[in-house]
């Protein structure tokens, strides 16, 4: 008797072992879609679009290194840092031509209560900085930049759904390159399974308040959280299809391929 009752307190508590286990990973693929998350993570997101230039022959590849770091400030409050760090290639855009290199950083700061509102909802607020760090005049606007950015978003059932918005004005810079003035908007809705597999649908439409333009591409992604060794990662795929874009923009369709490195506290 004491033998058996020993085997299954064995199997009981492999059993608890993979549940517990099951619950953080599944509360970890809820976290990495919630952008202002008490989570660091690294995502690297490489984007391929096409059809760009006067000549509608240029071909542009960018790949985002987007680090994500959380800072407690009080027991009800956190500060959340989200930097865009934009590595560009890109061909025939001016026609001939071919420029790399780094392109402008967006760093945006979120203040956000580290508990959900009464009915569920998180969101954070701050400023976003445009930083002209770009390498090549071609890869950037030579302006310095400032504004709000917020965001808002609920999670439950398995999915998660809300917003995030900024809006930059130019503050100084080359006064010979176009002032900015751009609105960012960007909704999302997610589904994540039991299996930490996400089914992701977003646009990242930006509204050009001086030449009066959209860009508004629409992305469909799929990512799968999993991991190697103890070091837990996501890897995403997806595609792009722009609605509408600019003079000399992007057309049809595009790509997305994201790795994530993922440090939980």
């Amino acid at each position: 008797m004491t033998s058996k009752r020993s085997v299954w307190l064995l199997v009981l508590s492999i059993l608890s072992f993979v549940a517990n286990a099951g619950e953080k990973e599944a509360e970890l693929a809820k976290k990495l879609n919630n952008p202002i998350a008490a989570l660091i993570s690294v995502p690297m997101q490489l984007n391929y679009d096409q059809n760009i230039g006067a000549a509608d022959e240029g071909e542009r590849w960018v790949l985002n290194i987007q680090p994500v770091i959380p800072f407690t400030l009080t027991e009800d409050w956190n500060l959340i840092s989200r930097t865009i760090v934009p590595l560009i290639s890109q061909d025939d855009v001016v026609p001939g031509t071919d420029q790399g290199g780094l392109g402008d950083v967006v760093q945006s700061f979120f203040f956000s209560p580290r508990a959900p509102t009464e009915n569920g909802w998180t969101w954070g607020a701050g400023p976003v900085l445009l930083l002209p760090t770009a390498s090549d005049d071609l890869l950037g606007g030579e302006k310095w930049g400032l504004g709000p950015t917020a965001v808002a978003l609920k999670q439950e059932s398995g999915w998660t759904y809300g917003g995030l918005a900024n809006h930059i004005w130019s503050v100084a810079g080359d006064d010979d390159r176009n002032d900015i003035s751009s609105t960012f908007l960007q909704p999302f809705l997610v589904y994540t399974t039991p299996k930490q597999t996400s089914y992701s649908l977003n646009t990242e439409s930006t509204y050009d308040w001086k030449s009066e333009e959209w860009s508004v591409p629409i992305n469909l992604g799929v990512s799968q959280l999993f991991k190697v060794g103890n070091q837990p990662m996501s890897l995403q795929a997806g595609v792009r299809y722009w609605a509408d874009s600019p003079v000399g923009g992007p057309e049809g369709w595009g790509a997305r391929i994201t790795y994530t490195l993922v440090f939980p506290k």
